[in-house]
């Protein structure tokens, strides 16, 4: 495999805020999700940016087995600096979904919001920080409280960190 290509472990991240590995990350197999992505990485955020009345991001990350690069739309909202995600799925449902599950073993990511492009460290919140968050979240969307009601689950909330340029990300894991 060359460098570019997105099963290649060596480059996955390290090249995904480039144009070219964005374009070889697998998108959403969410039909819906996949054509929101493509708007919004072919307008740099102008059509897909506020999207089911939210502000929406595009996350790459990498897969927990595979190491493939996978993108994936999602609404976020922003805490002092950092960018919150709550992983319920587009659905109810009683597991989590890929992306975070690919998130909690490899934590680095690059995300897009709007037209920038950056690497970001992802972490799950819990107790007190968890609570505030997520009643940020469903402040934001409220949507979230009928989906905590309904699943058997505790839903993740996630924070992704921006790395701060010349900062050395976690190396991704080889296989």
């Amino acid at each position: 495999m060359s460098a570019q290509e997105p099963g290649n472990a060596r480059n996955s991240l390290e090249a995904a805020g480039s144009a070219e590995s964005v374009q070889e990350a697998a998108d959403s197999p969410d039909p819906t999700v996949a054509e929101h992505v493509r708007r919004y990485l072919a307008t740099d955020g102008a059509s897909g940016y506020r999207e089911g009345g939210m502000t929406n991001l595009v996350l790459t990350h990498q897969g927990r087995k595979t190491h493939k690069l996978y993108r994936t739309g999602l609404f976020y909202g922003e805490d002092d600096g950092r960018y919150v995600l709550v992983a319920s799925g587009s659905t109810i449902t009683h597991t989590h979904p890929q992306w975070y599950l690919n998130l909690t073993a490899n934590p680095e990511v690059h995300l897009q919001i709007r037209a920038a492009r950056f690497a970001a460290h992802a972490r799950t919140v819990d107790g007190q920080e968890r609570e505030r968050l997520w009643a940020l979240m469903a402040g934001l969307a409220p949507v979230y409280r009928s989906y905590e009601a309904q699943s058997r689950r505790t839903i993740p909330v996630v924070v992704l960190e921006r790395v701060r340029a010349g900062a050395r990300p976690e190396r991704i894991r080889r296989t």
